[in-house]
């Protein structure tokens, strides 16, 4: 991997190098040919300026030497005048004169451009000005004075001083133009000297400029042969690579049209050549369906954007596939656009499969028991929804997590659990679990050990049903039971015990009369209360054992719980805050009032007790309607109305084994002489005989709640209620 990546970076390297030659070639090319027209285009200007120099001296001589030749023609002209006085000599001087005037102008535009030419025009002109205007006089005395007068002026020395300064003055004007004109002619043959010169260096520069990047352009053709060469020998490796590939690959472009595709996606869709697929839509083969959404993931991935899809296409030969398409972008080089890369792959054959275990599934969360499936190291690996309504724990939620951890705090019986399944294959059997609140619940749980291919075990399938209610029914069956046996006996042996105390308590009496002195009455005063307490005692026993009723009315329930609000109020200690709510709407229960109002001082007492630091007594009520499934919450339930008494306190509470014996006659948790153990027994006895029934809850440290549940009266009952109360108004 090494030397492969060693080899890409020497290749990439040598690209680099063979770049920036390429570029510093091609900018050294640029500077010569730049240089060479700096050059050429400073010699050609050369060349320009100077023969327009020596075009204007060359003009300017011309120019002064006609001038010099029509002034002595002017000159000559108007002398022959003077002298012959002819008319045609006069016009051949009117036309000279005008020439010299003419030429005379033209010379100054000539030397317009030139500051120093100008100067030795505007001497030249009025010298010229001035013979030509002495010439004109001398016309002007010939015509109008004659000749005698004119031969006077001619033989002057001002006026051959005139014509010798002119003369002069154009001699030397001539001799400065042909030296610049000369000076031009040199300069114009050194510059095209240097011109050729420049051009022989030029070509021969631009020449081994043309051989190196000949040479350069040749080794470059060869590389890109011998790399067109290496790419389609890619290409063909490539083309074989992606054939060979076992799932479909596709090359879209943006506007849907197929630009490639694999041997794999060839038989995928059920065709022999790729023609029949480049350049058409890919969405003609998807089912309609799912045509909105593979459009919006190919807008998305000509955007840039990575994306996965799984939809169904529809082969040419009508077969149905699901396919599972992984898109990704790619650049297209030449306009920075993006075209959609495909990597589809068959998921027919998955898909049936996850629909026959998604089957399969809702068949397990149809199931109401809790059906969960762990490996061996108790990782959960599977957790219906029946599994999720018993622990309260969503499947999300568990796993992978470690099922001893989760729903285990302390149960025996795994051990042996563990033990069984793995030498027999399956157990069954109770076991202690936890719920997501934190309950104990019981269930019964069935464990069967899955093997994997090799038979080595692989996981255990747990199907748990909770029993937790069923055990509490038993338990207050079993309860009943053991409570009506202790009745039974108890019934006999206070009927005996009362056949002991009678003659005992007559014998007492008896004394009393025959030994009338103090100490001996008071003895037998003392022997009497301990005889009728006695005879009390067993009197409340009996009262619980065999249900005795007394006198059954028509009971108003709110007022009966105000008076206990107020006997709390006034006898219990001040630390004790007793908050009641008692609805004005509940129904009349059927029963003894004095019996009634026994049960409810029984549990406000013990509540108090439950309380020695102070808390809070609470006491509700309120109407309640017991369906079928209600009726489950105690074995002495029945379907119907009933009055819901709550009596709760923020006392110690009690353990599960405590509740267990709490209604038992003479059990109790308080110290000795502090309480009899008949108080909850007599009152469970009492609402019983009325036809209801009591539940127990509490927990260490955070109180108890007792619900004594009476039923309510019918409606005739309390229609004879009405009656009687509206007859004693009436009688008042």
């Amino acid at each position: 991997m090494e030397g492969i990546c060693g080899r890409k970076g020497d290749r990439m390297i040598k690209k680099w190098y063979r770049v920036q030659k390429l570029k510093a070639i091609f900018v050294l090319a640029l500077a010569v040919v730049f240089t060479n027209a700096v050059v050429s285009y400073s010699n050609t200007v050369q060349l320009i300026y100077n023969q327009q120099r020596m075009t204007s001296s060359y003009k300017v001589i011309t120019q002064l030497e006609s001038i010099q030749s029509t002034l002595k023609d002017t000159e000559t002209a108007q002398r022959n005048y003077l002298i012959t006085a002819d008319a045609d000599d006069f016009k051949i001087y009117v036309a000279a004169y005008q020439e010299t005037n003419s030429k005379s102008q033209s010379l100054s535009k000539l030397t317009a451009d030139n500051h120093q030419k100008q100067q030795w025009i505007s001497l030249l002109k009025p010298k010229i000005t001035n013979r030509l205007n002495i010439l004109q006089q001398e016309i002007f005395l010939r015509q109008n004075q004659g000749f005698e007068a004119v031969r006077q002026r001619i033989l002057s020395d001002k006026d051959n001083q005139s014509s010798q300064e002119i003369q002069q003055f154009i001699h030397e004007f001539l001799e400065i133009e042909q030296n610049l004109l000369q000076q031009g002619m040199q300069q114009s043959q050194v510059s095209s000297q240097k011109a050729i010169v420049t051009f022989f260096i030029a070509a021969i520069v631009d020449f081994v400029l043309v051989a190196l990047l000949y040479d350069l352009l040749w080794r470059y053709i060869r590389q890109l042969q011998q790399t067109e060469l290496a790419l389609r020998q890619s290409e063909n490796r490539l083309r074989a690579v992606i054939d060979a590939e076992p799932e479909c690959i596709k090359l879209i472009a943006g506007d849907g049209t197929l630009l490639e595709i694999n041997a794999e996606g060839l038989a995928m869709m059920e065709v022999e050549s790729a023609d029949v697929l480049i350049g058409k839509p890919i969405a003609a083969v998807i089912v309609p369906e799912y045509r909105e959404a593979f459009a919006d993931l190919h807008k998305s991935i000509c955007q840039g954007n990575k994306g996965n899809l799984k939809f169904e296409i529809v082969g040419f030969k009508g077969t149905r596939r699901y396919i599972e398409t992984h898109a990704v972008p790619l650049r297209n080089e030449c306009d920075g656009t993006f075209i959609h890369l495909a990597l589809m792959r068959d998921i027919t054959q998955q898909k049936q499969a996850e629909q026959k275990i998604r089957e399969q599934g809702l068949l397990l969360d149809v199931s109401t028991e809790g059906i969960l499936v762990q490996n061996i190291h108790n990782q959960i690996l599977f957790w219906n929804q029946g599994a999720e309504r018993l622990y309260g724990w969503k499947a999300e939620e568990v796993v992978g997590k470690n099922v001893l951890q989760l729903l285990y705090k302390d149960s025996p019986q795994l051990e042996d659990a563990y033990l069984k399944v793995m030498n027999t294959g399956e157990w069954q059997g109770e076991l202690d679990q936890l719920t997501k609140e934190g309950k104990v619940i019981i269930v019964e749980s069935r464990w069967i050990l899955i093997r994997d291919d090799n038979e080595q075990p692989k996981s255990i399938l747990s199907v748990n049903t909770e029993i937790t209610q069923q055990k509490q029914l038993e338990a207050q069956l079993l309860r009943s039971q053991r409570l009506e046996s202790i009745g039974t006996l108890a019934g006999g042996i206070v009927h005996d015990l009362n056949n002991i105390l009678s003659p005992i308590l007559m014998s007492v009496q008896l004394l009393q009369k025959k030994l009338p002195d103090s100490q001996s009455q008071q003895i037998l005063q003392t022997l009497e209360n301990n005889v009728k307490r006695g005879a009390n005692l067993l009197k409340q026993v009996l009262s619980f054992a065999r249900g005795i009723e007394g006198k059954r009315t028509i009971v108003q329930i709110q007022p009966l719980m105000a008076e206990i609000e107020q006997i709390i109020a006034q006898t219990f200690p001040k630390s004790i805050i007793c908050q009641a709510d008692i609805p004005k709407n509940l129904w009349y229960v059927r029963g003894d009032i004095t019996q009634i109002h026994q049960v409810l001082i029984n549990l406000v007492v013990n509540a108090r007790d439950a309380m020695p630091n102070g808390g809070i007594l609470r006491i509700t009520a309120e109407n309640l309607v017991i369906g079928e499934h209600s009726a489950q919450i105690n074995i002495d339930a029945k379907v119907g109305s009933y009055v819901a008494i709550v009596v709760t306190d923020t006392g110690m509470g009690m353990s599960s084994e405590v509740q267990q014996r709490i209604f038992e006659p003479f059990f109790t948790t308080k110290d000795v002489g502090k309480g009899t153990g008949l108080g909850l027994s007599t009152a469970l006895g009492i609402v019983k005989n009325h036809g209801g029934f009591v539940n127990v809850c509490s927990q260490i440290g955070r109180g108890t709640q007792f619900t004594v549940y009476l039923p309510a009266s019918t409606f005739r009952d309390t229609h004879l209620l009405s009656q009687e109360l509206e007859s004693v108004t009436g009688d008042g």
